[in-house]
């Protein structure tokens, strides 16, 4: 589909688009996400009926603006997703700038995803679903802005389903965003040397994630905070100076938005005591965002 012929169109006869293979209905979610009676309850409607003024980015992309729905295990594209805000000039290939709800407006955005050696451009339309008045999958921290929800979608289509979204593998939407060469590391049996090679990915800037083991307990939320069978984004590894010594450190996200680390070095942990006033103040922000050291 040519995303500019079709807005063209769209605009020249005062239209909305509606993309007949992707189509707004449950064919799209897939049939066994949901109950038969949740998915007869499911209604598809654009921002545009919701806002006065929606926006597809406001005030930039961010890792805050992703909030993972429960109703679907998506975590490992989210992960990947969050990867890419922190890194922007990966963001721009997947997110064009050329659309948004203000300007040549029709219903019609669209996205890059490396496939098979190529960027393959996924077109949209902007009906969503929602189930009793809220998006059904991801949304965004804030309710006017939709970007984290249109590109969910875009992948969806090109996966075939949002049923299709509903368990995968960190590294493969690391691959999908930037046409990169993942390598993975087993925590199992770390290499002796893994901090700095952990250092060196950060400092050339490279995308990272990690994840937990599916088995026993899927989106089980352990007592230190750590969620079984989950995936998170890699936001920052430094080095600090800690009482006589230094300690390698490493920020992660949990795409759910919430649910954080409760041992050392999180939030509350008096080991942030031990530290310079400056990278305490620096580092350390103690918000409920999904968001820790």
């Amino acid at each position: 589909q040519d995303f500019s012929y079709l807005r063209t169109l769209c605009l020249s006869q005062g239209l909305l688009f509606e993309d007949v293979t992707f189509p707004a209905d449950t064919s799209s979610i897939g049939p066994s996400l949901l109950s038969a009676d949740k998915l007869r309850q499911i209604q598809w409607k654009r921002p545009v009926e919701l806002l006065r003024k929606p926006y597809l980015i406001k005030d930039g992309a961010s890792i805050y603006d992703i909030m993972q729905s429960h109703k679907l295990g998506d975590c490992w594209m989210l992960a990947a997703l969050g990867s890419l805000t922190v890194r922007k000039h990966f963001l721009k290939n997947v997110l064009p700038k050329d659309q948004g709800f203000q300007d040549d407006y029709a219903g019609i955005f669209h996205f890059r995803f490396w496939q098979c050696g190529d960027w393959v451009d996924v077109v949209i339309d902007d009906r969503l679903p929602f189930l009793d008045e809220k998006l059904l999958f991801v949304h965004p921290r804030t309710s006017d802005e939709f970007w984290p929800s249109l590109l969910e979608k875009a992948y969806a289509k090109l996966r075939g389903s949002y049923q299709n979204l509903h368990g995968g593998h960190l590294s493969e939407a690391l691959v999908d965003f930037t046409g990169g060469v993942q390598v993975q590391f087993s925590l199992k049996d770390p290499l002796p040397n893994l901090e700095e090679i952990l250092k060196a990915a950060d400092k050339s800037r490279c995308l990272m994630g990690c994840s937990t083991s599916k088995q026993p307990n899927r989106d089980t939320e352990q007592s230190n905070g750590i969620v079984q069978g989950h995936a998170y984004t890699i936001t920052e590894t430094v080095k600090i100076p800690y009482k006589n010594g230094w300690k390698h450190i490493i920020r992660i996200w949990n795409p759910w938005g919430c649910g954080e680390w409760k041992g050392p070095w999180s939030d509350d942990s008096p080991k942030w005591d031990h530290v310079e006033s400056k990278y305490r103040e620096a580092l350390l922000r103690n918000k409920e965002d999904g968001e820790f050291w």
